[in-house]
């Protein structure tokens, strides 16, 4: 089995070695190995770590994260698992939701042009809709 040195996982995985050491401490990371006194672990770790981040992306605190990756396998474990998922899901579709909001409202002002931050009609709250959108759809 072939292992990575902290820095080389580091890079693989895009995150900070210090993400890694803190991540272990927690119990997100197997214990690394000590070979020369620097931390290895093996190189199935940038999945492990790759799992992580998605995780962290899609809003799971680490204290979820961490029942996540537990290894229990049992059918409690799995439901649990589920049932956290499922209470994600809605959370994820208003952030989708916001963002697409966002993403419009950054086409209309490129569109609108008028980069007059103090008077465009875009940026005007009063008749907003909670979207950020204008009360037009414009």
């Amino acid at each position: 089995m072939r292992y990575l040195p902290i820095g080389e996982l580091a890079d693989k995985a895009r995150v900070r070695p210090s993400a890694l050491r803190y991540w272990e401490e927690r119990g997100l990371l197997p214990r690394a190995r000590r070979e020369g006194g620097r931390r290895v672990w093996p190189a199935t770790t940038v999945r492990r770590v790759a799992l992580i981040k998605m995780a962290q992306r899609a809003g799971f605190t680490l204290a979820e994260i961490t029942q996540l990756l537990a290894d229990d396998t049992t059918p409690s474990a799995t439901r649990q698992w589920r049932d956290m998922a499922a209470r994600k899901l809605p959370e994820l579709d208003r952030h989708i939701a916001q963002t697409r909001a966002l993403r419009q409202a950054v086409a209309d002002c490129l569109e609108c042009g008028c980069m007059k931050f103090d008077q465009c009609v875009l940026l005007d709250t009063t008749d907003a809709t909670p979207t950020g959108t204008t009360a037009s759809g414009a």
